[in-house]
């Protein structure tokens, strides 16, 4: 089986693998710091009554068969053990098939995790990792040589990563042809960081590059991935610099960080010792792993066949997977960009009767704007998971989302669980008598305004999005 193995790809492998335990870790993290107010007994959107509702078959999960919040920290947990024993190569210093058994445990418990995690875990970069997750129990460690097939399925991923969202931008909105859709993004993008105004005041002729830029990494480069040496690490350097761009301006968890990890199998050893200097052993391939590389190999083909003909339909579906195990999926980010920002401001008071007067005292999340005086906060690649809700609940009436009444609800109960996925609570604590929620339109502060207000942003008022309500009217 020499012929299945990539002995020059023996130092990628290691870099690979050592930051996927970094993002499992990451994701791990999130889940078990945040569940209890989404997905929790008494969350937002229970698990219990998802998984009542929805059968195993069509979203696998090991909470088909049993939950409790004391479950799921256990799961989560697990995962950081299990991530972090990867991190300091653990899975190096055992032998093949008991490594191939801790990633298969990190992948099955992140899986059950996003199959149970209903619309807080409905972005891309979750079925990214799955399907990332699922190659890299086939990768192999220190033991064996680095597999070519998986090594090549893993640039597979990043082509369709790349190249689904260079398509879905040229099929939908028009300012990506005319080069102008820079000249909102960084204002209306999810959760803008620190350096998104800066970024926004950038001089328009630089925006309009930025776009050009983007049509060359996702139309042309991708398929430059698979081509040999050196052309193949020039596509996987514009891969790391445009990403890096996006990892530098904006908040989008951990998406960038992973689509920059699926290029590094596109630099050889040769290339990747320029920076680090050293070079694992690479032995060879035992018959037993090159079949099941051979056969999980062929699967993943087979599973390809309706995510590239997805990539040249005119109806082009984005962030969509085919099987409920995330196996083979399609990608894609922004086909439109906002051009204005709404944001939903929710507001509380304590006051026994709602009067013109009342003074009402706003909760502060933590990484959606709100407060104009405040900055920008850098998050990712850890996942504001309610954050990036509320930026699209500003796109549509609150009945649309399903969790937003109940969060309402557990403002009104003053539920711990929800006020800990909050920057600040009014109300300390304790329970106010009414909230509301209120839409307002935001921009950034120009240069002149910042200087003279210290703002960072503008907000003007739009109207109500959810009238005044006690705890009872929201049960």
């Amino acid at each position: 089986m020499e012929w299945l193995g990539a002995p020059d790809h023996a130092l990628a492998r290691l870099v690979f693998q050592r930051a996927l335990g970094l993002i499992y870790l990451d994701a791990f993290l999130v889940a078990l710091l945040q569940f209890r107010g989404l997905l929790g007994e008494h969350g937002l959107l229970p698990i219990p009554r998802f998984v009542a509702a929805v059968p195993f078959r069509a979203s696998p999960s090991a909470f088909h068969w049993r939950y409790s919040d004391r479950l799921f920290a256990g799961v989560a947990w697990t995962g950081i053990v299990l991530a972090a024993a990867v991190v300091i190569g653990i899975a190096d210093r055992v032998p093949t098939p008991i490594a191939m058994v801790m990633w298969l445990v990190l992948w099955a418990l992140y899986l059950s995790i996003v199959n149970v995690g209903q619309t807080w875990y409905s972005f891309g970069w979750e079925t990214l990792l799955c399907e990332v997750g699922f190659l890299s129990i086939f990768l192999g460690n220190a033991q064996v040589a680095p597999a070519s097939p998986i090594m090549v399925l893993l640039l597979w991923i990043l082509f369709r990563v790349e190249f689904g969202a260079g398509l879905i931008k040229m099929r939908g909105d028009r300012c990506w042809r005319d080069l102008t859709c820079l000249y909102y993004h960084h204002e209306t993008q999810p959760m803008p960081n620190p350096l998104s105004w800066w970024f926004h005041h950038l001089p328009r002729p630089l925006h309009r590059a930025e776009v050009l830029g983007n049509h060359f990494a996702q139309l042309v480069v991708p398929w430059l991935l698979f081509l040999p040496q050196p052309v193949a690490s020039f596509a996987a350097v514009v891969v790391l610099v445009t990403q890096g761009w996006l990892v530098v301006s904006g908040n989008f968890a951990f998406l960038n960080v992973l689509t920059m990890l699926v290029a590094i199998p596109a630099l050889d050893d040769a290339a990747l010792g320029r920076i680090i200097p050293m070079q694992p052993t690479s032995p060879d391939i035992p018959a037993w792993y090159g079949v099941v590389v051979l056969l999980v190999t062929g699967l993943v083909l087979v599973l390809s066949w309706r995510p590239a003909r997805n990539l040249f339909s005119a109806d082009q579906l984005m962030n969509s997977s085919f099987d409920p195990l995330h196996l083979v999926n399609t990608y894609g980010a922004f086909g439109s960009v906002t051009k204005e920002r709404y944001e939903v401001i929710v507001e509380g008071t304590d006051e026994a009767v709602v009067t013109p007067s009342t003074a009402w005292r706003e909760y502060e999340f933590k990484g959606k704007p709100g407060d104009v005086m405040h900055r920008p906060s850098q998050f990712a690649p850890y996942h504001l998971r309610l954050d990036w809700l509320m930026w699209f609940a500003a796109m549509s009436s609150p009945t649309y989302h399903e969790w937003f009444v109940p969060l309402i609800a557990k403002l009104l109960e003053a539920d711990p669980q929800v006020l800990a996925l909050l920057r600040h609570d009014p109300f300390a604590g304790s329970r106010p008598r009414f909230v509301r929620a209120r839409l307002f339109l935001y921009r950034f502060t120009t240069p002149a305004e910042r200087r003279q207000t210290g703002a960072w942003w503008h907000r003007r008022y739009v109207s109500e999005y959810v009238r005044p309500v006690t705890l009872r009217m929201a049960a």
